[in-house]
């Protein structure tokens, strides 16, 4: 009897012997999984979402097709209510110290790196959904204007200039100084 179950059990809950039909046959065929999106698609999508969502809820709503830099510089001053950055006002006794020994009462903002990278993605995210790089809002002087004065602003404020990075030059050797190289090595 356990013989006769095992039995049925592989072969599923009939015990005729038909071909399995179409649908069974589609039910047991693996389906191609999406691949999963990386973390920078996943981000761009989220914030592409959120900036829609702002939109939306404008009153009255702002379609995207007439969306301009007002809207994109509004969206970057609300977030800064959820920011984390302490940015030190210029009354404050704290204004300049990187590291202040005491809490203050300065305003948390969206720290300028952060603002940068949304940018980026959404820049990247509206000509993906059609739009073109001419009109894009988030390509515009005045956006990367406001992102310099942010930058500077909260340097000054929290004591900590940024400065440019500097590229790395390949320096070319010449056949004279692989030679001493040589000569350096083999003595």
């Amino acid at each position: 009897m356990s013989n006769h179950m095992q039995n049925n059990s592989t072969h599923g809950s009939s015990s005729s012997s038909q071909p399995p039909s179409n649908q069974q046959q589609h039910e047991q065929e693996p389906q191609p999984q999406p691949q999963p999106l990386s973390r920078y698609e996943s981000q761009k999508k989220r914030d592409w979402n959120t900036f829609g969502q702002y939109l939306n809820n404008h009153s009255p709503p702002v379609p995207l097709s007439q969306c301009n830099f007002n809207h994109v510089l509004e969206f970057l001053r609300y977030l800064d209510q959820f920011g984390k950055t302490k940015v030190h006002l210029q009354s404050c006794i704290f204004f300049g110290q990187p590291a202040p020994p005491a809490p203050c009462t300065c305003p948390l903002r969206q720290a300028w790196g952060s603002l940068d990278a949304l940018i980026g993605r959404l820049r990247a995210a509206y000509e993906e959904h059609g739009g073109s790089s001419e009109t894009n809002p988030f390509g515009g002087g005045i956006i990367r204007s406001y992102l310099r004065e942010v930058k500077e602003c909260q340097g000054k404020a929290r004591g900590i200039p940024y400065k440019k990075k500097k590229k790395k030059r390949n320096q070319i050797k010449g056949p004279n100084q692989s030679a001493k190289i040589f000569k350096q090595s083999a003595s």
